[in-house]
């Protein structure tokens, strides 16, 4: 069943060294020790569900951090010289090449990083498509929903690929790698298995989210997705989009309009107001705070099955 999007856009993970310049013997691309005094290589994560995964797959071997604090919103970030000096210093960097385009600037400056970017393994392939009547002349028409996070077997598609850098830039250390992809694997395909026996019969297939983040989710079972905004949450919709939105709300029997967690849900309150539906999270994983359905990726993926089980509803 085809997506409708309303647009936006990709991802990145970064490393930041603890010791000074000065002592840090830089490892480029492939076959070297780590450098930093735990023994530990250095990882900075771009945002939120790409530092999850390298964690789980560099386990005890990494520190990883995000270049996205906690709360932030990842869409807009902007890089302090600090983030910047991070890249540079960086063991691994991990990233999505057009998500986060001050991303992509320090990602184009660091020489001496491993750099990992997603954007193949997750091999992004849904763009966005206004709804049905939207405006013809959209900024985002077109844009690559870099949002691939949303379906566990892209994800560990990208962890798969991100295991082959790491064992590469750290061979010593090759075998926990493998066993720790193992393990996240087998989370990732218990997680879809649960999503698919779950959303296969519900009543209503239409998910209405407050941004375009759910893409990738809708294609892998069986949904449709239709935006309030495009691929970013600060997209502003027009008076016309809002009625468009909450017309199909009408002509589909939807039961409930969905908001997330780091921006405001007035708007799809508002819709859900004109239309006479309810609201619920459904969250993109974009960061977790302290609203978060839950401490990590596969408890908040859990949360937003819950959620859709019983919103859809879905027997």
């Amino acid at each position: 069943m085809p997506t409708r999007f309303h647009p936006r856009s990709p991802v990145v993970l970064v490393a930041s060294l603890s010791l000074s310049l000065s002592l840090l013997p830089l490892a480029s691309c492939g076959g070297s020790a780590p450098a930093a005094a735990d023994g530990k290589l250095q990882v900075e994560a771009s945002f939120y569900p790409l530092q999850w995964m390298a964690q789980r797959v560099g386990g005890s071997h990494v520190d990883v951090s995000s270049l996205t604090k906690p709360g932030a919103e990842p869409h807009d970030l902007e890089l302090s010289p600090k983030d910047v000096a991070a890249v540079q210093t960086a063991d691994v960097v991990v990233y999505l090449s057009g998500f986060q385009p001050s991303v992509d600037e320090a990602v184009k400056g660091a020489t001496d990083p491993t750099v990992f970017d997603a954007k193949s393994a997750a091999h992004l392939d849904l763009t966005f498509t206004p709804i049905e009547g939207g405006k013809a002349q959209h900024a985002e028409a077109g844009a690559v929903d870099p949002h691939f996070w949303q379906d566990p077997t892209r994800l560990a598609a990208v962890a798969s690929a991100f295991a082959r850098t790491m064992e590469e830039k750290d061979p010593a250390h090759a075998a926990a790698y493998r066993s720790n992809l193992k393990a996240l694997k087998a989370d990732l395909a218990s997680l879809d298995g649960e999503f698919e026996a779950a959303l296969s019969q519900c009543a209503n297939k239409e998910l209405i989210t407050s941004h375009n983040a759910f893409g990738y989710l809708a294609r892998r079972y069986g949904m449709e997705q239709v935006g309030i905004t495009g691929l970013t949450p600060e997209d502003e919709p027009s008076p016309k989009d809002l009625a468009q939105v909450t017309d199909f709300v009408e002509a589909h029997h939807v039961r409930t309009i969905y908001f997330e967690t780091l921006v405001s849900p007035s708007i799809a309150k508002t819709v859900a107001s004109e239309a006479k539906v309810r609201t619920d999270v459904l969250d993109p994983i974009e960061g977790l705070n302290d609203r978060s359905q839950g401490s990590d990726y596969l408890e908040v993926m859990r949360s937003n099955l819950a959620n859709l089980k019983k919103d859809q509803p879905c027997p």
